[in-house]
């Protein structure tokens, strides 16, 4: 059975949800998160982390930049800066300090509705036991999302960079899911066994038929629960999206204005960069 993909294109968390449950059955460090459809294609670039009156941009773990009140420390080196430079970056940092809380929650939310789908759809399907092993993989995928997206207090972070969802979902990570896959699929083959005979038919390829319709019909369910439920997040999914778009002319001008950050942008536009390619 091919897992489906969620419906909701613009979203970071639908995204980075469907990247997620594909990590199950494919290579996870091919992950990335982004905002993505026709429209708006923009991903983020750096690892962000937000806190009452301090923001800092990192990557790799390594402070890039931070901004503290109306002080600017670009390298670990104070910045001077003049009231109209101020100004401007107080503004920036302000803007982006409210979109991040927004993805974060945004991937929360849809990790929970595709939690619940998936695992609502297939446990009568695979049985109790295997069950069992469905809601673990699905808690370590959880666990491993809330190491890059997480919100502690006042304190906001969301790792976006190639190489931290690279590190989260490592080789590692996907040899813990095979084994957990490994170990669940004598239970698995049994139920699914116990299933073919079950189903419809006389002759075996009958059954088999039966069963592979029945398998299909199990991914459109977990699409259409996907989609019903991310349907009143698309609103939100699409503002964050013009948001980003806008932090984006924001941060162009300043750059300008300090040029000391101009090597640090936040998101990138991979609709332009490809129109600007033909």
């Amino acid at each position: 059975m091919k897992l489906p993909t969620l419906k909701s294109r613009p979203l970071i968390a639908s995204a980075l949800c469907t990247a997620l449950l594909s990590m199950t059955m494919a290579t996870p460090a091919q992950a990335k998160m982004s905002l993505n459809n026709e429209q708006c294609n923009l991903s983020l670039n750096f690892d962000v982390t937000v806190e009452p009156k301090k923001l800092l941009v990192s990557d790799k773990g390594v402070e890039q930049y931070r901004v503290e009140f109306d002080k600017l420390y670009v390298q670990g080196q104070s910045v001077t800066l003049t009231p109209k430079q101020s100004q401007a970056l107080q503004s920036y940092s302000d803007s982006l300090s409210t979109q991040v809380p927004e993805a974060i929650a945004l991937v929360s939310e849809v990790m929970v509705i595709v939690n619940q789908s998936v695992t609502t759809a297939l446990s009568p399907i695979l049985g109790e036991q295997t069950s069992v092993y469905l809601d673990k993989m699905m808690q370590g995928i959880q666990t491993k999302v809330d190491t890059l997206a997480y919100r502690q207090g006042d304190k906001f972070y969301l790792g976006a960079t190639d190489s931290s969802i690279e590190d989260t979902f490592n080789e590692e990570f996907e040899q813990e899911i095979e084994q957990m896959v490994m170990s669940s699929l004598g239970s698995l083959m049994m139920t699914i066994g116990s299933q073919i005979m079950s189903s419809e038919g006389g002759t075996f390829e009958e059954k088999m038929n039966a069963f592979s319709t029945k398998m299909d019909n199990v991914g459109k369910d977990i699409e259409l629960q996907v989609e019903s439920q991310t349907k009143t997040l698309e609103a939100r999914a699409d503002k964050l999206c013009s948001n980003f778009e806008g932090l984006m002319v924001q941060e162009k001008k300043l750059h300008q204005q300090i040029p000391q950050l101009s090597p640090y942008v936040i998101a990138s536009n991979n609709v332009t960069k490809n129109s600007s390619k033909k």
